[in-house]
């Protein structure tokens, strides 16, 4: 029933990469990040060809750019591989070196919230949308009220 499903983003992506038959969006080695194969997860979950895993209706768009933006508004940072490991910014030029190669499809990103962990669930109440107010609240050191909880007690 639709009323069992979450409806905040962040309980849809976690729900997503903790379920074995989603191809499209795993932890990566550590369990601190996600990792995201663009073309596979526009098949996958956005409906966009056949091979889709019965995920379908999971997001309200068709856009894999709507999907970074939601990623962004809820303080998701794009990781770029250096020499020393994960760091946060954008990619400029070539992959750079360590880098996981994309994917014959398309690109593969990675995103890394410090409130997304592989087998911390708990953390999910933390992560909250970066709308203007919530940003003015946060930043005044006020708390911003969560529905993950509800969300993920449905």
């Amino acid at each position: 029933p639709a009323a069992s499903r979450p409806c905040t983003f962040p309980a849809k992506m976690w729900l997503l990469v903790n379920n074995p038959h989603v191809r499209s969006v795993r932890w990566d080695a550590r369990g601190e990040g996600l990792l995201i194969d663009q073309g596979l997860f526009e098949r996958e979950l956005l409906g966009g060809g056949p091979g889709g895993a019965g995920e379908a209706e999971v997001f309200k768009t068709k856009n894999f750019g709507s999907i970074i933006r939601q990623l962004n508004l809820y303080g998701f940072h794009k990781l770029t591989m250096g020499p020393a490991g994960p760091a946060l910014g954008h990619r400029l030029g070539p992959a750079a070196a360590g880098d996981s190669p994309d994917s014959p499809d398309g690109p593969r990103h990675h995103f890394w919230n410090p409130h997304f962990r592989h087998n911390r669930p708990d953390l999910l109440v933390r992560i909250k949308r970066l709308t203007k107010a919530n940003k003015e609240k946060l930043d005044a050191g006020l708390k911003v009220p969560s529905r993950l909880l509800d969300d993920l007690q449905h």
